[in-house]
């Protein structure tokens, strides 16, 4: 008899292959975008350093680097419980992640090989880096006796538009934040090995290496197009990219606290260092950044993960479904007045931290 308390039970649309999880607002996405204006953007204004970040690229640091060695081959059992969901969860929403950028890189490096051989080559050599990701995320998921459906994935999930700029928005700070998460967890299971319960995170230090060049990618990419940086929408925009990707951040990782608890991390201290330093980073491309030191900034937050949890509740109850939503009701409209609120709270000018020690 399986003891359901230490083996959850996973959906499978098939033996051993996962039934993806159910897209939310805050389940990474897929992106697609206007190929033909991207075609023709001019990069000459900073070609010089997209050439050199090309070069970066196909030296290729991590070739070598996702080889599974001797320590995965063991029985991983002992990860149980509610850890081994969370863990599985985990993988899941990472897997998801790296392959939604290896699709959408993929396909800019065919559109664009005609007319900017430069950009095209820089995005497949990254989706080389994303597929990596992605494959070693799934023959993770192996060790817990599931997998994905990569190609099932392709054809089912939705795909979100956006114009060239906002991919260059989300794109840089996925990147980036990719960086500051694994950085930060690496440095934490460094200096205590105790907390290492899966071999997955001895990668992480090379790993985040190909989010910051990814990022730095994007970084330059943006500076060749001084349009999207330089005008009033830049700085609307900037703020809304920003929050938007550190309240996703920050409503995942909470809810999924006891995965961090797991490997000794508290999961709001994580997530408070990895904001900042995302914030720090954004500063040296962006024209504003969020004041996330601000006393009410994470309180805010606060406010929208107890809203969370009640409509979680609600979700779970046997309360039919038309009632629900009036349920529900009173809590999105708190989260959407929360968010304004972080929204306009007043930003900090990167302009004003030039010369500064950051």
């Amino acid at each position: 008899m399986v003891d359901s308390l230490k083996k959850p039970a996973f959906e499978e649309m098939r033996p051993g292959v996962k039934v993806p999880a159910k897209e939310t607002i805050l389940t990474p996405r897929f992106y697609t975008t206007d190929f033909d204006e991207m075609a023709k953007m001019d990069i000459s204004v900073n070609e010089a350093e997209l050439r050199a970040i090309l070069e970066e690229f196909r030296t290729d640091y991590n070739r070598h680097h996702f080889v599974r060695d001797a320590e995965f081959e063991q029985s991983w059992e002992s990860i149980d419980g509610e850890t081994r969901q969370l863990f599985v969860e985990f993988l899941e929403r990472s897997c998801t992640a790296e392959f939604s950028g290896f699709l959408l890189y993929k396909e800019l490096g065919r559109r664009l090989k005609d007319t900017s051989p430069v950009l095209a080559e820089c995005f497949n050599l990254m989706s080389r880096d994303e597929a990596r990701h992605a494959g070693f995320l799934n023959k993770a998921l192996s060790d817990f006796n599931l997998s994905l459906d990569l190609g099932f994935l392709t054809k089912s999930r939705k795909y979100t538009f956006f114009k060239p700029k906002f991919i260059f928005y989300a794109t840089y700070l996925s990147e980036k934040i990719g960086y500051w998460r694994y950085i930060t967890i690496y440095r934490h299971l460094e200096a205590n090995p105790h907390h290492r319960i899966y071999p997955i995170f001895r990668f992480f230090e090379n790993w985040c290496q190909d989010e910051n060049r990814h990022g730095d990618f994007f970084d330059a990419i943006m500076k060749a197009q001084p349009n999207i940086l330089n005008d009033w929408k830049a700085r609307l925009w900037s703020r809304f990219f920003l929050l938007s990707v550190f309240a996703t951040m920050y409503l995942n990782d909470i809810q999924r606290k006891d995965f961090y608890a797991a490997i000794g991390l508290d999961a709001r201290e994580y997530d408070i260092e990895v904001i900042e330093k995302t914030n720090e980073t954004a500063g040296r491309v962006f024209p504003l950044i969020l004041n996330v030191n601000h006393p009410d900034f994470y309180k805010i937050l606060d406010i929208c993960v107890k809203n969370n949890e009640k409509l979680t509740a609600i979700v779970s109850s046997k309360t039919p479904k038309f009632l629900q939503f009036f349920q529900k009701l009173p809590f999105y409209l708190s989260n959407g007045w929360q968010f304004l609120r972080l929204y306009l709270m007043k930003p900090i000018d990167t302009a004003s931290l030039e010369g500064s020690v950051r």
